[in-house]
């Protein structure tokens, strides 16, 4: 059997279809993809060889023509490992093409960057015992500004200069798996893309809150990432007050008007000292009718709102979509956001506003989005 040259590119193009869309009929996959029916079932072939793909029983008739296979994941085909750390738990997922996961690995920890990284190393090191061979790639989400395979700063977790290549066990690296390493809100973007709020749609502002803000903008459908990776540090506009500093060590960063700390200081409580927990509390609590708890929650809605139609108007977004604490804010306060939001817009976009929608993977979406990037480079130059 003769190999065409751009074999390879084209079986990248199937295998994204189909981790776009388990069970998709070959039929229906080649005239996605413009292929003739020959070729089609030249590259399922390959896949199927190579253990990367399987064909399972036919679609049901839909219309002319005999039904074509499906197409599924092999069960013996290839993983990767997404790893995401939050302010107090850490998950590993080892996945299959189409996002199924076949092992997973978790622990909560008080934000001690040795025992963190030590149970994780331990976790993939078994994880590698049992799946090594099979394991192409990995990721990393993490709260934090991110350049490269490091962790440069991650404020909440009290965490500097973290170079997450060390997690891998001696064999991965031995073996050149490829590492990636990116910011929760900019993998909650990916996920929202790939699988969520955002698909299909060509230009999308995503803001994630948890300890501040950040976020990302999806231009062309594309998640851009700026000259080093760290686009999306929303959260570092000047948009607060010069009277308090942030963390970053400049003045009036706009999350110093949403983090937990601004949060306490409207309730006149103590700095609390996981802010993302009491978050999470103050967000229970005037949800559940508390009245200094709302009044608090409504003032950081309105600072997030005001926030976001500074940014609609700078990005000209088709929609926003809210993840993490954004999306509760949003469920809890919708009427002090929106206004907020609505007052903020230019004339010219408050006629027809974006439409401002929660991320619908909720607390998973960094992770699926460090999922999706750790497939990203495995399925687009296939070897086989």
């Amino acid at each position: 059997m003769s190999i065409v040259p751009e074999t390879p590119s084209r079986a990248g193009e199937v295998l994204r279809a189909v981790h776009r869309n388990p069970g998709i009929p070959r039929a229906e996959l080649a005239s996605r993809l413009g292929l003739s029916s020959g070729l089609a079932s030249d590259l399922v072939a390959r896949l199927v060889a190579a253990e990367w793909l399987s064909e399972g029983e036919p679609a049901a008739a839909g219309g002319r023509g005999r039904p074509t296979r499906t197409l599924w994941p092999h069960p013996n085909g290839p993983l990767v490992a997404a790893i995401a750390i939050s302010h107090e738990t850490w998950r590993i997922e080892l996945c299959e093409i189409g996002g199924g996961v076949v092992e997973c690995a978790h622990g909560t920890h008080d934000r001690d960057r040795e025992a963190v990284l030590r149970a994780i190393g331990r976790a993939l090191e078994r994880i590698w015992r049992e799946y090594g061979p099979r394991i192409r790639g990995a990721a990393v989400s993490a709260p934090g500004i991110v350049s490269g395979c490091r962790l440069v700063q991650a404020p909440n977790l009290g965490w500097e200069d973290v170079d997450f290549s060390s997690l891998l066990p001696r064999e991965a690296r031995a073996s050149g798996i490829s590492l990636h390493v990116g910011n929760d809100a900019n993998d909650s973007a990916v996920a929202e893309l790939a699988r969520g709020a955002a698909e299909g749609l060509s230009g999308v502002l995503v803001v994630f809150m948890d300890s501040g803000v950040g976020g990302a903008l999806i231009d062309a459908g594309r998640v851009t990432q700026g000259a080093h990776g760290m686009s999306g540090e929303f959260g570092h506009l000047p948009l607060g007050s010069r009277r308090i500093r942030c963390r970053c060590g400049a003045s009036g960063c706009w999350n110093t008007e949403l983090d937990g700390a601004a949060l306490a200081r409207l309730l006149g409580r103590p700095l609390p000292a996981d802010e993302v927990t009491f978050t999470r509390g103050v967000l229970a609590a005037a949800s559940e009718g508390g009245r200094e708890e709302m009044r608090a929650v409504r003032a950081v809605a309105r600072a997030l709102g005001r926030g976001t139609a500074g940014l609609v108007n700078a990005c000209d977004p088709e929609r926003v979509v809210f993840c993490g604490l954004a999306a509760t804010m949003l469920s809890v306060a919708p009427d002090s956001l929106g206004r907020a939001y609505l007052d903020g817009l230019m004339t010219t976009r408050a006629a027809v506003p974006p439409e401002i929608v929660a991320g619908v993977l909720g607390d998973r979406a960094p992770l699926v989005g460090a999922m999706e990037e750790a497939f990203a480079p495995v399925l687009a130059q296939p070897a086989f």
